[in-house]
């Protein structure tokens, strides 16, 4: 048998998405035949409890206080961030100047000019780089990839696209890092709506110009933390203001002519993680629904009257993208494997030297439109994507 070749990880940063990424990392090679085998070699977190907690319960080999230690060391190859957002451009930065390939969970930074620095580092570097939009990788997305890239959809006219989420409508949730625009960078739009960009910009194109609105509708909270679960919970009898979106519209205009409704919130009732989106084109439609994500509804123009109409393709057959390397068909895979994938094709970047995407290209092309949006807002205008890049 041919030997692998280890790549050792080095993860900042150990809650919600620290844990996603664990377990991608410990069950990627139970799945995928490759060169490449991630070790969990050092994790590293502020406080130490905490960090040697996450280490012992997640498998790491070790942990470390100060994440400047990672860097330092020979044996990290690869350096995740899972931070909050006002810390990745330093860690990812500083990781590249290092020498150790990276992949950053989004949004890439907390500004567009932030982001144009970390691709320039990574690149001048020469190392391999990501950032980790999962939702591309639902076996379902990438065969809706595969539909609208061999034109069974005929000429794309429009995606509207929602996440729409409820855990923030308590008053009395605090006020933690995600509603501080100077940690976060952004609300609902960075946080939700930069998905459904990155699905809008993978499915059907590139922007052109976007009109948007936001509100935040409860502008005080107590200060807190929160949970991995969204859950939160109080720590003083301290208010502190919100400075971020609790929900932000848009409207968008494709350089291919096609139009988009973009709607992102956490004040949905009833709505837990509410990412869909639905495609329209000259010879067809495509709906995707996370809360479903095995399922893809797939309508063709092309079939005979009386039996028109939108069918369920449940993506779990071996033809249908990645689904084939988990369990015989109608067996359904969940949220983790979305990161299971992303890792797989990771490991394939550094094995033959190049960068997938979604990369950090990808990143700044989404901060841009981000931006966009948020100029759109302040000026109550259209706004070129293209005055952003």
């Amino acid at each position: 048998m041919k030997a692998k070749k280890p790549i050792r990880v080095g993860m900042v940063g150990y809650r919600l998405m620290g844990r996603a990424h664990s377990h991608a990392y410990r069950d990627y090679p139970f799945y995928f035949d490759t060169e490449m085998i991630p070790q969990l070699q050092g994790i590293a977190g502020r406080n130490e409890a905490e960090v040697r907690a996450a280490a012992d319960k997640m498998g790491w080999a070790s942990y470390e206080t100060d994440w400047h230690r990672l860097l330092e060391r020979d044996d990290i190859d690869l350096i995740d961030i899972v931070t909050p957002n006002d810390t990745h451009a330093e860690i990812a930065i500083a990781a590249a100047e290092a020498g150790k390939h990276v992949l950053c969970e989004k949004p890439l930074a907390l500004s567009l000019p932030q982001a144009e620095q970390m691709l320039e580092a990574v690149n001048k570097a020469g190392v391999t780089h990501m950032i980790c939009y999962n939702y591309r990788f639902s076996p379902a997305v990438q065969w809706a990839k595969k539909l609208i890239d061999e034109g069974r959809l005929g000429r794309i006219y429009h995606i509207r696209a929602t996440f729409l989420q409820d855990w923030l409508m308590d008053p009395d949730f605090p006020l933690t890092w995600r509603l501080q625009k100077k940690i976060s960078g952004g609300g609902t739009l960075g946080d939700l709506g930069a998905h459904l960009i990155d699905l809008a910009r993978f499915l059907v194109g590139e922007f052109q110009e976007v009109t948007g609105m936001m509100e935040t509708f409860i502008k005080k909270r107590p200060l807190g933390t929160m949970t991995d679960n969204l859950k939160g919970r109080a720590v003083s009898d301290q208010w502190g203001e919100v400075t971020v979106d609790d929900a932000t519209l848009f409207l968008a205009r494709f350089h291919n002519g096609a139009l988009g409704t973009f709607e992102s919130s956490r004040f949905s009732r009833g709505n837990r993680a509410g990412n869909r989106f639905e495609i329209n084109g000259e010879k067809g439609s495509l709906r995707w629904d996370m809360e479903n994500l095995n399922n893809l509804q797939v309508y063709l123009h092309e079939d005979e009257p009386g039996l028109q109409g939108f069918r369920t393709i449940n993506c779990t057959e071996e033809e249908h993208p990645y689904a084939g390397v988990y369990w015989p068909a109608g067996h359904i895979i969940g949220y983790e494997h979305t990161f299971i994938n992303l890792v797989s094709q990771m490991m394939d970047g550094i094995a033959a030297g190049y960068n997938p995407q979604p990369n950090f290209e990808d990143g700044v092309k989404n901060q841009a439109v981000l931006a966009a949006v948020e100029e759109s807002v302040q000026t109550r205008s259209w706004v070129h994507v293209s005055s952003f890049q």
